[in-house]
């Protein structure tokens, strides 16, 4: 082995192949010793290099021979002492945390959390891999105020008739023509897809049969996982390229927060192998005892030098190797806690913001954690979108029948000034939705009042109980035509609202035709039929609907628009809005007080140029008197009776046309 530093610069971690073979690079500050096991065909461990101690932590080297495709771990030996935060174990076989590719998937076994326990064969192996020639990526294609379209890779694919069998519920199926031509009928400006880097399975899902299907359990940062990705970055890649030829960006949903070594009964298999008391969170007064504000059994400690370097280095790699173009972070707060608490100033979110990599990418937060402190909605600063959780209960609410959710909702279209108007700003940060991968999908808020996760196998404690939604009557499926129309007028009134919205928009894969998880509102461990969409079942009439409201937003700006909606004065700002009455009149206070207000107008956009939007969630028609034009006035999206009026439980809207055009 050679550890010249003269040529081996000690910045550059993980594994890089040289002319002669690969240079390994390892921060483990308190380890006292690590090694580079190379592995053959058989899985056979052929040879162990003890690498070098140098500065940092970073312990370095050259394995000679080595070449692309082949296969390698670590080991590290050091202090074990867990009531002092320390766990090394010679005995385990760690993957490198900045492997870029890994040769299986991750699977559970209890020996991996059994001190002294050789785990070399139930580990996988990182693979050398050259990098691809680097990408420059332009403007990232999601613009804002546009659709983002949340998408878990394998579920959306499994079912799909014209995706190749061998491609379904992999990265490489985004590309088929089918699937972007469904993404491009919805106007989808970024597929955001469900965690893609690999990932383990919560250690008491085996014993029930279950396996995560979400991701949201991540072993490696940059390692994509086989079974998403068997080409490795190359197949994310030829999705990201595919989906921008057809105009489409591409966000990735990332977990930064913890890891799937869970807590301090879980698995040893990288980052807890090298340096638990540096890369992880622990209590101040008992340092061996992880910190849970994500609960999911540790914490990442992003305040620390080695936590940030390798978050800022997944964010690259996957912008210059793959062009995404942003990022949604799960559970945000964890990327700026310290001792001390959340700060928007944290080291870590200005790192992000100011990377000459990253600095022009889309990043997005979902603004709350369980730790003490951890709903920060709102205060993320800008370019930072977030996640808007009371756009998501206060439309639902409204359309619910709730008492005084008039004003609130009315709020939310506009943008909820209230909470990112802070710091006079005028542009809104909010990403608003009405169902996500965590909870009911629309169709089945408008099915169930109650959650029904039984096949969790957690007696259906799991999951929110608040989901504020309704079951027109029944609760679960009906073939009473009555309950299924109201049904129907329900999800798409839900559906309209949502693009009525000011702010950029969130809608889940299969919401727009009438996906359904049966009540589980925390099908996290289902990869199974209950959040396989079914193309073969879609609700054709819903689909058409979405994409009539989708291409109005699409096609007017004066919805799409991200400035903070502000009452009428007379001008012709292009961002006032008149809140109506149906018969016409300008709402009054007393209007606004009605907590049992069954319908109202919203007017904006200039003169000549205005869109008017009818919130209609009485379940009588009723008529609309719409200001007087400049021109004259159409329906712009379907759903107005022959005679008129508007159905009860409906949105609809008008476009004003000028009389000279």
């Amino acid at each position: 082995m050679n550890t010249s530093e003269e040529v081996l610069p000690q910045t550059r971690l993980g594994a890089t192949l040289t002319r002669s073979g690969a240079r390994f690079a390892v921060r483990a500050p308190e380890a006292g010793s690590v090694s580079v096991c190379v592995f053959d065909a058989a899985d056979i461990e052929r040879s162990r290099h003890e690498l070098t101690a140098g500065e940092d932590g970073v312990f370095f080297g050259i394995v000679e021979g080595l070449k692309p495709g082949d296969r390698y771990g670590l080991r590290a030996d050091g202090p074990w002492s867990p009531e002092t935060g320390h766990r090394f174990d010679p005995a385990k076989l760690l993957v490198d945390p900045y492997a870029i590719r890994i040769d299986r998937p991750f699977a559970y076994d209890p020996r991996l959390s059994v001190f002294g326990e050789d785990t070399a064969s139930l580990t996988p192996k990182a693979v050398l891999e050259a990098p691809l020639p680097p990408l420059n990526p332009g403007h990232p294609a999601l613009t804002p105020g546009g659709l983002i379209y949340e998408l878990p890779v394998r579920a959306f694919t499994m079912l799909h008739p014209e995706v190749p069998e061998e491609d379904r519920g992999t990265l490489r199926a985004l590309a088929h023509p089918a699937v972007l031509d469904h993404l491009v009928s919805l106007n989808v400006g970024a597929v955001e897809l469900l965690p893609v880097a690999a990932w383990i399975d919560e250690r008491h899902l085996p014993p029930l049969g279950l396996t995560n299907a979400w991701g949201y359990n991540p072993v490696t940062m940059l390692a994509l996982d086989p079974r998403l990705a068997p080409g490795g970055i190359a197949d994310l890649r030829f999705a990201v390229e595919a989906l921008h030829a057809a105009g489409i960006g591409t966000i990735l949903d990332v977990v930064y927060n913890h890891t799937g070594e869970s807590d301090n009964h879980g698995p040893t298999l990288s980052l807890r192998g090298l340096g638990n008391a540096t890369y992880y969170r622990h209590e101040s007064d008992n340092p061996g005892q992880p910190v849970n504000d994500t609960g999911c059994g540790n914490t990442l400690a992003c305040d620390r030098p080695a936590v940030q370097e390798l978050v800022l280095t997944a964010l690259r790699h996957f912008v210059v190797q793959a062009g995404v173009d942003g990022f949604r972070f799960d559970l945000a707060p964890i990327l700026g806690r310290d001792d001390e608490g959340f700060s928007a100033d944290a080291d870590l979110l200005k790192a992000i913001i100011d990377d000459p990599v990253l600095h022009d990418r889309v990043m997005v937060a979902e603004p709350w954690d369980i730790g003490p402190g951890g709903y920060q909605l709102g205060n993320f600063q800008p370019p930072w979108l977030e996640w808007n959780d009371l756009a998501r209960d206060d439309i639902r609410r409204f359309w619910r029948g709730d008492k005084g959710m008039t004003g609130p909702l009315a709020t939310r279209l506009s943008g909820s000034s209230d909470v990112f108007g802070g710091n006079r700003a005028r542009k809104t940060r909010s990403v608003n939705f009405v169902a996500a991968h965590d909870g009911f999908p629309l169709g089945d808020i408008v099915t169930y009042a109650h959650k029904h996760n039984e096949v969790n196998g957690e007696d259906n404690r799991d999951g929110h109980d608040a989901n504020h939604s309704w079951n027109n009557g029944v609760e679960g499926p009906s073939d009473d035509p009555a309950i299924r129309n109201a049904r129907t007028a329900d999800a798409k009134a839900l559906i309209a609202t949502l693009f009525s919205s000011r702010g950029t928009l969130l809608l889940t894969a299969g919401d727009e035709f009438g996906h359904s998880q049966k009540g589980n509102n925390n099908a996290y461990a289902q990869d199974n039929e209950i959040t396989w969409r079914d193309w073969s079942a879609m609700d054709r009439e819903r689909l058409e609907f979405t994409r009539a409201w989708s291409a109005l937003r699409s096609r007017n700006p004066s919805l799409s628009r991200m400035a903070f909606l502000q009452d009428a004065d007379g001008s012709a700002l292009p961002d006032q809005v008149e809140w109506m009455t149906p018969d016409g009149r300008n709402m009054t206070p007393g209007d606004w007080e009605n907590p049992e207000l069954g319908a109202f107008l919203m007017v904006l956009g200039p003169p000549g140029h205005r869109i008017a939007v009818l919130f209609n969630r009485g379940h009588d028609a009723v008529g609309v008197q719409l200001p007087a034009p400049s021109g004259h006035w159409a329906p712009a999206t379907p759903g107005l009776r022959a005679d008129g009026m508007a159905p009860g439980r409906s949105v609809i809207a008008w476009e004003e046309t000028a009389a000279n055009a």
